[in-house]
């Protein structure tokens, strides 16, 4: 899938630079910032939604205990 963005000059001289210096492409690099921020964006939002359930009451809590069983 191809997608469009704009970035700011600071940022696209960044990117530039990066990709002259190591030789690899600035889609390569924008590759890696976006799989593995993606990966941390779903920790952290998936998890506040399991927050925001347990303190609603919505999603039960086990205790250790239970867990072991």
């Amino acid at each position: 899938m191809a997608i469009s963005i704009r970035l700011s000059p600071e940022i696209e001289q960044r990117l530039d630079y990066l990709a002259g210096q190591t030789g690899r492409t600035k889609a390569f690099y924008l590759r890696e910032i976006i799989e593995k921020g993606l990966n941390d964006m779903e920790d952290y939002y998936l998890a506040a939604g399991v927050l925001e359930r347990v303190r609603n009451g919505e999603e039960r809590v086990y205790s250790l205990d239970e867990v072991q069983g």
